[in-house]
């Protein structure tokens, strides 16, 4: 097989390939035909189009998988959205009902004071009227902390999702250099 193929080689040359009858070796153009079709044997030999199938079909099922994972990646965080959305509604609730509760608590409270004792109505309604205003200073204080520990989660969330990891890195560095100046 290889000295046919040495035969083959040097009697290719363009020196000796000349124009003719097609099915002769001194024409250029049935030598190239046989020189392809000797090329694709060997190819078909070497059993090259199965290992490109083999690794054409190893890249689509890694692509496929990492399609797959990216999807699972954005339901969660469309479930974890939704979940935050949540609680932030039922703190919202939650927080009117200590308001409402705390109103009719005190307005039962100045109710209970007229029935009971006439006579010192207005000390009790002073007396209830600060418990009001502290109550309700409580709800808006207790409020107020709900709204800021759901307003720092959300920026703390949009800024994740905004940082890059290079704005990370020269954040992480400059309270490095912060922490360092206070120390120092």
């Amino acid at each position: 097989m290889k000295k046919l193929m040495i035969l083959l080689s040097l009697t290719a040359t363009p020196a000796l390939a000349a124009t003719g009858p097609f099915f002769s070796l001194a024409n250029t153009n049935f030598i190239v035909l046989l020189a392809f079709i000797l090329f694709i044997g060997v190819l078909v030999y070497a059993k090259v189009p199965g290992k490109v199938t083999g690794m054409l079909d190893a890249r689509a099922r890694q692509i496929k998988a990492d399609l797959d994972e990216a999807r699972a990646l954005r339901e969660e965080a469309k479930t974890i959205l939704a979940s935050y959305d949540r609680k932030q509604k039922e703190v919202l609730e939650q927080s009117a009902r200590i308001v409402a509760a705390g109103k009719d608590e005190a307005h039962a409270a100045a109710e209970q004071a007229k029935a009971d004792l006439k006579a010192s109505i207005a000390r009790r309604l002073a007396a209830a009227e600060d418990q009001i205003a502290s109550a309700e200073a409580s709800a808006v204080q207790a409020i107020r902390e709900q709204a800021v520990t759901v307003a720092v989660a959300a920026a703390g969330d949009l800024l994740a999702r905004q940082m890059t990891a290079k704005d990370a890195s020269a954040s992480i560095d400059d309270s490095i250099k912060q922490v360092e100046a206070r120390f120092h």
